[in-house]
């Protein structure tokens, strides 16, 4: 009898060994569940920015914001999910700081160039697909080149946002309205927050395995 009791108990112990899930899988599902906490805390953000509208009596205001950034926030939370996946099987784990500092600043360009899309859909103008897509792509190109150094790479993420803030400037010269600056301005700002709260998952998903320096230490430590 204790010769059996002890066999179950070990068998529990080896069976995560033999048959667990691989560390980047393991990240990969992490950052996809840090992608619609990203999605939620930017919801949650915009309708707080659009709350004081409400309360002071400008329903109109209030609900138009509301469903822009509602549609920003569901067509991009798919295309979102299959990134963080991505990024999270091809990418190892960062400093907390560094993860929320380039999170919250990605996160704002994207807000910024995705708000481009409300010119898009809502005042019809399709030409400013190709800005979007050019800050977007350079976006995508920053997260996945982990061989480049974080100075370039942050120079990127810059022109990502030159290039927005550009074309944001000339949609509001051609057709200019309260509600298109205000959509601007809340979709950044909430995309920044929720960009600040991926990065923190983006940091954490993974576990100790994902550690950069993790598995170049192992064949120092047994050189012979």
């Amino acid at each position: 009898m204790p010769r059996r009791r002890r066999e179950r108990r070990e068998r529990p112990a080896r069976e995560p060994e033999e048959g667990g899930i691989q560390p980047r899988y393991r990240r990969a599902y992490g950052c996809v569940t840090w992608v619609n906490m990203a999605v939620l805390v930017f919801l949650l953000v915009s309708f707080l920015l659009s709350l004081p509208y409400w309360l002071l009596g400008d329903v109109e205001i209030f609900y138009e914001m509301q469903g822009r950034l509602d549609f920003l926030g569901i067509i991009l939370i798919l295309p979102g999910m299959a990134l963080g996946a991505v990024l999270g099987a091809r990418t190892g784990r960062v400093e907390r700081s560094l993860g929320m500092r380039a999170g919250a600043g990605v996160g704002a360009t994207a807000g910024l160039a995705s708000s481009l899309l409300l010119f898009v859909f809502i005042e019809s103008m399709p030409l400013f697909l190709v800005p979007f897509a050019a800050s977007i792509g350079l976006l995508l190109y920053t997260l996945f080149a982990t061989n480049r150094e974080y100075g370039r790479r942050r120079q990127i993420v810059l022109l990502a946002a030159a290039i927005a803030t550009l074309s944001v400037a000339v949609a509001m010269f051609l057709s200019f309205d309260l509600l298109g600056l205000l959509g601007v301005l809340f979709c950044t700002v909430a995309a920044a927050v929720g960009g600040l709260v991926g990065g923190i998952g983006y940091a954490r998903a993974g576990g100790g395995e994902m550690l950069p320096d993790a598995s170049s230490k192992e064949p120092r430590q047994n050189p012979r």
